[in-house]
């Protein structure tokens, strides 16, 4: 595949769709060389920017003599930590987990895999440190070939089997502590609820339904019911007197609604995906909210950008600024897709909102492309590089 380099990233700003697809695969050090003039600031706001950053940075020092149980244990197993990875996945997969002998298997899994001892000390909080010990013995009890040195015979067998209940219960508790930081709710009513005291506060949230791609029209069927449901329960909670920027909305993912979202099939989602959101868009606006289409991977974007380009020229959307899109900064592509997305909303006069997100797929990008044997890949692979192209 041949790797093509743009040092002046201005010009594929204003350029079409074409130029975002040469951007996919740039040199990742030419597109950091580039993006670093659109990253610096001027010393005022250099300035600005570091006194507030020392104010952060002592609120959070203070705020962690104080840190509660929950926070210790995040802050103990964050996601640099292979325990970490291995708690968040643990905590997202629970939650959708119905029976008990693939929540043991699931179980089983991500607690063998890791090192819960390295994280015993005199230095941790008490909450660490118990947690630490339920998860190390946790990870021994469960019955896996590796461990059965650990205990012998009977005595493993023995616990094992009364084990297995007790650890899925202790690990269930665990997690929902551990989901209660992440989720607002499992319904979203109850969403709307747990957030009404921060809405107050200032604060404004965009709903998710947490949902996967959708295998099977069935699964598509349910997903939308569920956006439509939930538009119309945020619609009737908002605030309606607030600005349309400050009241809270919904992020939607296009591959919930379709089970072929993906390229090859873009016949296929103009006849049948365009029209269900194109709906929702529709329901958003006479709510009286926002609707935020979400990012995905990034051999999804393309079409991504088909039904944004449809959306933005709706002419029965016209007057509602509630159109969103998230840009995902780890992305090569991001500042050509939020350049060409500038281009759409003028030509269209519309307002077009952005979420600007660093991204979530990072592991599989990087997995997918070598598994590829492409020689370069769609995002960064260093971190410093993203935190350029998001601040540029």
């Amino acid at each position: 595949m041949s790797r093509y380099v743009y040092p002046d990233l201005d010009a594929l700003s204003i350029q079409d769709r074409e130029s975002i697809m040469l951007a996919c695969r740039m040199d990742e050090a030419e597109a950091v060389k580039a993006l670093l003039s659109h990253a610096s600031q001027e010393e005022e706001a250099a300035t600005r920017v570091r006194f507030l950053a020392r104010g952060l940075v002592r609120g959070m020092i203070k705020a962690q003599e104080h840190q509660s149980g929950i926070g210790a244990l995040l802050h103990e197993y964050d996601l640099s930590s292979e325990e970490g990875i291995a708690l968040m996945c643990l905590a997202e997969a629970l939650l959708r987990v119905p029976d008990k002998a693939t929540a043991d298997q699931l179980i089983q899994d991500k607690l063998s895999a890791a090192h819960w001892d390295a994280h015993l000390g005199k230095d941790r909080p008490f909450f660490v440190n118990a947690a630490t010990w339920g998860l190390w013995i946790s990870e021994r009890i469960i019955d896996t070939e590796d461990r059965r040195h650990w205990l012998g015979g009977t005595v493993h067998r023995l616990l094992a089997r009364a084990g297995a209940p007790l650890v899925r219960s202790a690990v269930r508790r665990a997690m929902a502590m551990l989901g209660d930081a992440f989720v607002l709710g499992r319904t979203i009513d109850e969403a709307l609820k747990r957030a009404r005291p921060r809405e107050q506060e200032g604060y404004c949230h965009s709903y998710d339904m947490l949902g996967e791609s959708a295998r099977t029209e069935e699964d598509a069927r349910r997903y939308f019911e569920s956006y439509r449901q939930a538009i119309q329960r945020i619609g009737e909670a908002v605030d309606l007197r607030a600005p349309l920027r400050e009241r809270p909305g919904i992020s939607v993912k296009l591959s919930a609604l379709d089970a072929r979202y993906e390229p090859g099939q873009e016949s296929r989602l103009q006849c049948r995906l365009l029209p269900l959101i194109l709906e929702l868009c529709r329901l958003a606006r006479d709510q009286g909210i926002s609707l935020c289409i979400d990012a995905e991977e990034s051999w999804r974007l393309d079409l991504s950008l088909d039904v944004m380009e449809a959306l933005i020229a709706d002419a029965d959307l016209n007057g509602w600024d509630g159109l969103g899109m998230a840009v995902q900064a780890y992305q090569k592509r991001a500042w050509a897709v939020l350049g060409w997305l500038e281009r759409q909303a003028a030509r269209h006069r519309r307002t077009v909102m952005v979420r600007l997100v660093k991204g979530a797929y990072w592991d599989t990008e990087i997995k997918d492309s070598q598994q590829q044997g492409l020689n370069d890949y769609p995002v960064f692979t260093r971190k410093a590089a993203t935190d350029v192209s998001y601040l540029a």
